[in-house]
């Protein structure tokens, strides 16, 4: 199988496209697959030529952290949980996520996403328990990897502009059904950087690895 890599060796530096031969089991992870490339001492690409190991993160391995999150054949998903038999294909194309800057490779910074939490005070703060009817989803709304997948697909999110997207619009659902503090305008600030500029393309459901249903804390926060 031909792997087909956009690389960038710092966040300045001009990408460009880099290929490898993996002749391995089709029953291994992308990620798998990324840790076989880089193995042993000498990495080596399709013209035989020695090169520098494949820049990628990880940490769970197990589609719990969210690290691994990149764009395989021009589908934004996590590595950890993309098998080379399911790709059916005879060429695998990675890239970095495009909405982050790049720092090296297949790494990417998403510190945005907590940056626009912590500029906008979107925290628990003082607790409270949630009704009972509703644990469900805010169990689910909870377990968000931050990964950048929901913003990648988005078509109203750009990096450094008002609209923070889903990942944001569910925290602020959570916060606001666990929160008694109430000198901060958890709902104003859901209107001003997700409800004024979302377009409803749900998107982000589809693409979410934890299967988060935006729609449902948006019809919640609407109410």
């Amino acid at each position: 199988m031909k792997i087909k890599i956009l690389r960038q060796k710092s966040p300045k530096a001009t990408p460009y496209w880099e290929s490898f031969n993996y002749e391995g089991t089709l029953n291994i992870s992308v990620a798998g697959m990324l840790d076989s490339l880089n193995f042993g001492d000498d990495i080596i690409n399709d013209s035989g030529e020695k090169t520098d190991r494949i820049g990628w993160e990880c940490s769970c391995l197990q589609s719990v952290c969210g690290a691994c999150a990149m764009v395989i054949n021009d589908t934004p998903a996590l590595a950890c949980e993309t098998f080379l038999k399911d790709l059916k294909c005879s060429e695998v194309v990675l890239r970095p996520l495009r909405k982050f800057p790049v720092i090296h490779d297949l790494i990417v910074d998403r510190s945005i996403i907590h940056d626009n939490l912590k500029d906008s005070d979107i925290y628990i703060g003082d607790y409270r328990p949630g009704e009972q009817k509703s644990h469900d989803h805010q169990y689910t709304v909870a377990k968000c990897l931050k990964c950048g997948l929901c913003l990648e697909v988005c078509p109203n999110y750009t990096t450094g502009k008002s609209f923070y997207g889903a990942v944001y619009a569910n925290d602020c659902y959570l916060v606001s059904a666990r929160s008694t503090d109430k000198t901060r305008d958890i709902k104003g600030s859901y209107a001003k950087h997700f409800a004024a500029g979302c377009s409803k393309s749900l998107s982000c459901m589809d693409i979410c690895p934890v299967h988060i249903k935006t729609l449902a804390s948006m019809a919640k926060l609407n109410r």
